[in-house]
């Protein structure tokens, strides 16, 4: 890290940073990404996203009430998977949240 008062180009700092929080922590999402496709049917996995995955919580962006239901209904089983397999990503909870704009879409 810079000392203060000295000049450190804008490029190397980035460097450092995407060295030691982004990618670490976008590895982590990778994986967790890649084993919610591979868990779910596609035809679900279509009206679903990860959208995050902090602080313990995977938040999944759902596009109906009854797909985020369906997805509730196998929540205990998808958890343990993500635990078992992507530990390091240290998810405790799913949070499934309905995407407001996809469901005014299915009503018109």
């Amino acid at each position: 890290m810079a000392k203060r008062g000295e000049i450190v180009r804008l490029g190397k700092i980035t460097e450092q940073l995407m060295d030691r929080w982004i990618s670490p922590r976008q590895t982590r999402w990778a994986a967790v990404v890649q084993l919610w496709g591979r868990l779910l049917p596609a035809e679900l996995g279509r009206h679903c996203e990860v959208v995050d995955v902090s602080g313990g919580q995977l938040k999944v962006l759902v596009d109906s009430p009854a797909y985020a239901s369906e997805l509730r209904l196998c929540c205990s089983e998808l958890l343990e998977q993500l635990q078992r397999q992507c530990p390091r990503a240290k998810i405790k909870e799913i949070r499934f949240v309905l995407n407001k704009t996809e469901d005014r879409r299915h009503k018109n």
